[in-house]
């Protein structure tokens, strides 16, 4: 029976055998496993700012412009669908929900479907295409290619105003 010199234990008043005394030749050493490369943590982005083209303008006069859309989670999709007024009304979802991921509009304390549903329609169509482009592309980047030299690059769509790129 063969024992690896540092595991095999030693009976009390007997002397060790080493690999060489017993015939068996140089022990090689154990190979050493590669440490694993660090792995790399990429960060989630999770908020997106915009500027609305036009603006919320709240009861004060004050327009707003700058704001914060967060990704939207599974539950920000479901709950709105048991909202009366979407379920009278199914084009009411993109409010109730709009008004559910945006974070901050301006210096507006609380932003919720009121407030959405009293932006002007072209600030809702800008914030509802963001919407689509940040949840389901998970991005606010396209590539285009320039017409003229055929040169591909990409544009933030994120945040930029109408006719800006």
């Amino acid at each position: 029976m063969r024992r690896s010199g540092a595991a095999a234990a030693v009976a009390p008043g007997a002397r060790a055998e080493t690999a060489t005394e017993a015939g068996a030749g140089p022990v090689p050493a154990p190979a050493v496993a590669a440490a694993p490369a660090p792995a790399v943590r990429q960060t989630l982005r999770t908020e997106f700012p915009f500027q609305l083209p036009r603006g919320y303008v709240d009861e004060s006069g004050t327009v707003h412009q700058d704001g914060v859309m967060r990704l939207a989670t599974a539950r920000d999709e479901l709950v709105p669908l048991r909202d009366v007024r979407v379920q009278e009304n199914p084009a009411y979802l993109s409010v109730v929900l709009l008004g559910r991921v945006i974070t901050r509009l301006g210096t507006v304390p609380m932003v919720h479907d009121g407030i959405v549903e009293n932006m002007f329609a072209s600030d809702l169509a800008f914030l509802q295409d963001f919407y689509r482009q940040i949840n389901a592309e998970g991005h606010t980047r396209a590539a285009v290619q320039c017409p003229h030299c055929a040169e591909s690059f990409e544009v933030e769509l994120g945040g930029s105003r109408l006719g800006e790129s």
